[in-house]
């Protein structure tokens, strides 16, 4: 690839890791600032992940002042390539007045299967250091068998817990059983999950309710994958003394470098699609 002139828009530590490695691949690089701050000299911009957490300013922690996302916009030139992850379809309107291309690569399969590793890496982790038993010979449901359900199921599994899946699809069901975990339908939950010692859920619909979490263990760690607004009724979870954790952005909390090279290798690949 011929070098490029990057601009490295917010975001987290991901970002600044991003950066760097685009920097030793040869590329042009420029970390955002907004004020004196040429857009249009750039290839492409790429934000952070997520785009916006209040849907008016770039996600940037980092950063001071806020960045408008309006100001962006402006400041960029029809036909511009600006990629990001988890872009609404608010912010895709709003760049179509301006004539400028959203690119997602969130949306894309292979950032998502990949992702999913330092995601289950960092909620082993966490089960680890909010737990006094050991994940080895413990008992642990995972809510969902999607791509995060799958890679966690594996490594659970490794260690040497007692892994079971809860799964709606009958194709679900059938892969669980054929890789040696114990699957439980959803209309079995109540009765199976007073034993659990860990349950990490997969699931982005509220799947843990009042009714379901009465019938938990008061020992049992929950630990919530899923995206805002997740899948447990958390105030009931404190009522009954249950420990609850939502962990949202484990890739960019507990493996930034490996996150950042993902996302390159994801805006390499889309870079090469489109030909920019």
């Amino acid at each position: 690839m011929e070098p490029k002139k990057f601009l490295i828009l917010g975001g987290d530590n991901r970002s600044i890791e991003l950066a760097n490695l685009l920097y030793e691949d040869g590329h042009n690089i420029t970390i955002s600032h907004i004020e004196g701050l040429n857009f249009r000299d750039c290839h492409i911009i790429i934000g952070p992940l997520p785009f916006t957490k209040d849907n008016k300013t770039i996600n940037a922690p980092f950063h001071i002042e806020k960045i408008p996302i309006e100001i962006v916009f402006e400041s960029m030139k029809k036909g511009q390539v600006l990629m990001a992850g988890g872009i609404a379809d608010e912010q895709r309107k709003k760049a179509m007045k301006y004539g400028i291309e959203l690119v997602d690569y969130f949306d894309r399969e292979e950032l998502q299967i990949l992702n999913a590793i330092p995601t289950a890496e960092g909620a082993i982790k966490l089960a680890i250091e909010h737990s006094v038993i050991t994940l080895h010979n413990s008992n642990v449901l995972i809510l969902g068998f999607g791509r995060i359900g799958k890679i966690l199921a594996n490594m659970l599994h490794g260690i040497g817990a007692n892994v079971y899946i809860a799964a709606r699809k009958v194709k679900d069901i059938a892969w669980i059983k054929s890789l040696n975990y114990k699957a439980i339908g959803f209309n079995q939950l109540n009765e199976n999950v007073g034993d659990m010692d860990f349950v990490f859920n997969t699931i982005p619909s509220l799947i843990l309710t009042k009714e379901r979490l009465e019938h938990f263990h008061r020992k049992t760690l929950i630990i919530d994958l899923a995206s805002k607004p997740g899948g447990v009724d958390f105030m009931q979870a404190e009522e009954l003394g249950i420990k609850v954790i939502h962990a949202l952005g484990l890739p960019g909390k507990v493996a930034p470098l490996t996150a950042a090279n993902i996302i390159k290798e994801t805006i390499y690949n889309i870079i090469e699609e489109r030909g920019i």
